[in-house]
Protein backbone atom coordinates (compact mmCIF):
# COMPACT_ATOMS: atom_id res chain seq x y z
CA UNK A 1 0.00 0.00 0.00
CA UNK A 2 3.03 2.22 -0.16
CA UNK A 3 2.73 5.11 -2.60
CA UNK A 4 5.08 7.91 -3.58
CA UNK A 5 4.12 11.01 -1.65
CA UNK A 6 3.56 14.27 -3.45
CA UNK A 7 6.28 16.90 -2.82
CA UNK A 8 5.83 19.49 -0.11
CA UNK A 9 3.43 17.45 1.95
CA UNK A 10 3.59 17.17 5.73
CA UNK A 11 3.57 14.01 7.73
CA UNK A 12 1.52 12.63 10.60
CA UNK A 13 -2.05 11.33 10.69
CA UNK A 14 -3.72 14.51 11.93
CA UNK A 15 -1.93 16.69 9.41
CA UNK A 16 -2.82 14.21 6.69
CA UNK A 17 -6.53 14.76 7.23
CA UNK A 18 -6.78 18.37 8.30
CA UNK A 19 -4.13 20.13 6.22
CA UNK A 20 -5.36 20.01 2.64
CA UNK A 21 -3.66 22.76 0.69
CA UNK A 22 -4.34 24.24 -2.73
CA UNK A 23 -7.44 25.74 -4.26
CA UNK A 24 -10.70 26.02 -2.30
CA UNK A 25 -12.15 22.56 -2.17
CA UNK A 26 -15.00 21.65 -4.50
CA UNK A 27 -17.56 19.63 -2.62
CA UNK A 28 -18.75 18.01 -5.83
CA UNK A 29 -15.26 16.87 -6.79
CA UNK A 30 -14.56 15.65 -3.27
CA UNK A 31 -17.81 13.71 -3.19
CA UNK A 32 -17.07 12.10 -6.54
CA UNK A 33 -13.64 11.01 -5.31
CA UNK A 34 -15.01 9.47 -2.09
CA UNK A 35 -17.81 7.79 -4.06
CA UNK A 36 -15.26 6.40 -6.52
CA UNK A 37 -13.30 4.74 -3.71
CA UNK A 38 -16.47 3.21 -2.27
CA UNK A 39 -17.54 2.01 -5.73
CA UNK A 40 -14.19 0.33 -6.38
CA UNK A 41 -14.21 -1.31 -2.96
CA UNK A 42 -17.77 -2.48 -3.50
CA UNK A 43 -16.65 -4.04 -6.78
CA UNK A 44 -14.15 -6.10 -4.82
CA UNK A 45 -10.95 -4.17 -5.55
CA UNK A 46 -8.63 -4.71 -2.53
CA UNK A 47 -7.26 -1.70 -0.69
CA UNK A 48 -3.73 -2.69 -1.71
CA UNK A 49 -4.66 -2.46 -5.41
CA UNK A 50 -6.33 0.94 -5.23
CA UNK A 51 -4.00 3.54 -6.70
CA UNK A 52 -4.50 7.29 -6.93
CA UNK A 53 -4.47 6.89 -10.72
CA UNK A 54 -7.29 4.36 -10.66
CA UNK A 55 -9.34 6.38 -8.19
CA UNK A 56 -8.90 9.55 -10.27
CA UNK A 57 -9.93 7.74 -13.45
CA UNK A 58 -13.04 6.30 -11.78
CA UNK A 59 -14.00 9.67 -10.30
CA UNK A 60 -13.41 11.50 -13.57
CA UNK A 61 -10.86 13.89 -12.08
CA UNK A 62 -7.14 14.45 -12.38
CA UNK A 63 -4.64 13.12 -9.85
CA UNK A 64 -3.80 16.69 -8.87
CA UNK A 65 -7.40 17.18 -7.77
CA UNK A 66 -6.98 14.33 -5.28
CA UNK A 67 -3.57 15.48 -4.09
CA UNK A 68 -4.89 18.98 -3.40
CA UNK A 69 -7.25 17.45 -0.86
CA UNK A 70 -5.35 14.48 0.56
CA UNK A 71 -1.67 13.91 1.20
CA UNK A 72 -1.84 10.41 -0.16
CA UNK A 73 -3.83 7.22 -0.40
CA UNK A 74 -3.95 6.52 3.33
CA UNK A 75 -5.42 9.93 4.18
CA UNK A 76 -8.07 9.51 1.48
CA UNK A 77 -8.96 6.02 2.70
CA UNK A 78 -9.21 7.32 6.24
CA UNK A 79 -11.89 9.82 5.24
CA UNK A 80 -13.76 7.08 3.37
CA UNK A 81 -13.67 4.78 6.40
CA UNK A 82 -14.80 7.50 8.79
CA UNK A 83 -17.69 8.34 6.46
CA UNK A 84 -18.82 4.71 6.65
CA UNK A 85 -19.12 4.79 10.43
CA UNK A 86 -22.17 6.08 12.30
CA UNK A 87 -21.72 9.64 13.50
CA UNK A 88 -21.09 9.72 17.25
CA UNK A 89 -23.48 12.13 19.00
CA UNK A 90 -22.11 14.41 21.73
CA UNK A 91 -22.20 13.06 25.26
CA UNK A 92 -25.30 14.21 27.15
CA UNK A 93 -23.24 15.44 30.11
CA UNK A 94 -26.18 14.99 32.48
CA UNK A 95 -24.52 12.37 34.67
CA UNK A 96 -21.66 9.89 34.74
CA UNK A 97 -24.13 7.08 34.09
CA UNK A 98 -25.73 8.82 31.11
CA UNK A 99 -22.33 9.51 29.54
CA UNK A 100 -21.25 5.88 30.04
CA UNK A 101 -24.47 4.69 28.43
CA UNK A 102 -23.85 6.98 25.45
CA UNK A 103 -20.30 5.65 25.03
CA UNK A 104 -21.37 2.00 25.19
CA UNK A 105 -24.22 2.73 22.78
CA UNK A 106 -21.66 4.12 20.32
CA UNK A 107 -19.91 0.75 20.45
CA UNK A 108 -23.21 -1.01 19.74
CA UNK A 109 -24.01 1.17 16.75
CA UNK A 110 -20.55 0.84 15.22
CA UNK A 111 -20.57 -2.90 15.73
CA UNK A 112 -23.98 -3.31 14.11
CA UNK A 113 -22.89 -1.13 11.19
CA UNK A 114 -19.97 -3.47 10.52
CA UNK A 115 -22.21 -6.52 10.78
CA UNK A 116 -24.94 -5.13 8.53
CA UNK A 117 -22.60 -4.05 5.72
CA UNK A 118 -20.34 -6.56 4.00
CA UNK A 119 -18.40 -3.63 2.54
CA UNK A 120 -17.75 -1.99 5.91
CA UNK A 121 -16.74 -5.33 7.40
CA UNK A 122 -14.35 -6.03 4.52
CA UNK A 123 -12.74 -2.59 4.68
CA UNK A 124 -12.08 -2.81 8.42
CA UNK A 125 -10.69 -6.32 8.04
CA UNK A 126 -8.34 -5.16 5.28
CA UNK A 127 -7.25 -2.08 7.22
CA UNK A 128 -5.62 -4.23 9.85
CA UNK A 129 -3.18 -5.49 7.20
CA UNK A 130 -2.02 -1.93 6.51
CA UNK A 131 -0.22 -0.70 9.64
CA UNK A 132 0.05 2.98 8.64
CA UNK A 133 -3.64 3.25 7.78
CA UNK A 134 -4.63 1.38 10.94
CA UNK A 135 -2.43 3.66 13.04
CA UNK A 136 -3.98 6.76 11.44
CA UNK A 137 -7.48 5.44 12.10
CA UNK A 138 -6.57 4.64 15.69
CA UNK A 139 -5.07 8.09 16.31
CA UNK A 140 -7.96 10.03 14.79
CA UNK A 141 -10.99 7.86 15.60
CA UNK A 142 -10.23 5.33 18.35
CA UNK A 143 -7.96 7.34 20.66
CA UNK A 144 -10.38 10.29 21.06
CA UNK A 145 -13.14 7.89 22.11
CA UNK A 146 -10.84 6.32 24.67
CA UNK A 147 -9.98 9.75 26.02
CA UNK A 148 -13.68 10.50 26.36
CA UNK A 149 -14.16 7.29 28.31
CA UNK A 150 -11.20 8.11 30.56
CA UNK A 151 -12.63 11.58 31.23
CA UNK A 152 -16.01 10.16 32.19
CA UNK A 153 -14.45 7.49 34.42
CA UNK A 154 -12.23 10.09 36.09
CA UNK A 155 -15.30 12.17 36.80
CA UNK A 156 -16.98 9.13 38.31
CA UNK A 157 -13.99 8.48 40.56
CA UNK A 158 -13.80 12.13 41.62
CA UNK A 159 -17.47 12.09 42.55
CA UNK A 160 -17.13 8.89 44.55
CA UNK A 161 -19.36 6.94 42.17
CA UNK A 162 -16.58 4.60 41.00
CA UNK A 163 -13.84 2.91 43.02
CA UNK A 164 -10.47 4.61 42.88
CA UNK A 165 -8.36 1.43 43.11
CA UNK A 166 -8.99 0.26 39.53
CA UNK A 167 -7.02 1.53 36.56
CA UNK A 168 -8.95 3.18 33.76
CA UNK A 169 -7.97 0.60 31.15
CA UNK A 170 -9.59 -2.16 33.19
CA UNK A 171 -12.62 0.02 33.95
CA UNK A 172 -13.04 0.83 30.27
CA UNK A 173 -12.86 -2.87 29.37
CA UNK A 174 -15.50 -3.68 31.97
CA UNK A 175 -17.97 -1.24 30.42
CA UNK A 176 -17.15 -1.69 26.73
CA UNK A 177 -16.14 -5.36 26.68
CA UNK A 178 -19.62 -6.90 27.02
CA UNK A 179 -20.93 -4.87 24.07
CA UNK A 180 -17.90 -5.76 21.95
CA UNK A 181 -18.51 -9.44 22.66
CA UNK A 182 -22.15 -9.14 21.66
CA UNK A 183 -21.49 -7.22 18.44
CA UNK A 184 -18.23 -8.79 17.26
CA UNK A 185 -18.13 -12.33 18.64
CA UNK A 186 -21.80 -13.31 18.60
CA UNK A 187 -23.02 -12.73 15.05
CA UNK A 188 -26.08 -14.89 15.70
CA UNK A 189 -27.48 -12.36 18.17
CA UNK A 190 -28.24 -8.67 17.86
CA UNK A 191 -27.92 -6.53 21.01
CA UNK A 192 -31.21 -4.63 21.19
CA UNK A 193 -31.74 -1.02 22.13
CA UNK A 194 -31.44 -0.70 25.89
CA UNK A 195 -28.47 -3.08 26.04
CA UNK A 196 -26.10 -0.21 26.82
CA UNK A 197 -28.21 0.87 29.81
CA UNK A 198 -28.31 -2.66 31.21
CA UNK A 199 -24.57 -3.19 30.83
CA UNK A 200 -23.70 0.14 32.43
CA UNK A 201 -26.03 -0.40 35.37
CA UNK A 202 -24.66 -3.88 36.09
CA UNK A 203 -21.02 -2.75 35.87
CA UNK A 204 -21.64 0.42 37.91
CA UNK A 205 -23.16 -1.67 40.66
CA UNK A 206 -19.96 -3.71 40.82
CA UNK A 207 -17.46 -0.84 40.75
CA UNK A 208 -19.13 1.50 43.22
CA UNK A 209 -17.11 2.17 46.38
CA UNK A 210 -18.16 0.13 49.44
CA UNK A 211 -20.76 1.73 51.66
CA UNK A 212 -19.23 4.48 53.73
CA UNK A 213 -16.45 5.22 51.26
CA UNK A 214 -18.48 7.01 48.61
CA UNK A 215 -17.66 10.69 48.56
Amino acid sequence: MQEQHHPERGTGPERAVTNRRGRPRSEAAERSILDAVVRLLDEGVPLAELSIERIARTAGVGKATIYRRWEGKEALFLDVVRAMEPVDPPLPGTSVRDDLVALVEMVRRRGLAKRSSALVYSVFAQMQNHPRLWEMYHDISVAPRRRMMDDVLRRGVDRGEIRDDLDFELLSDLFVGPMLVRTALRPETTPPEGSAERIVDVVLAGVRPPAGRAG
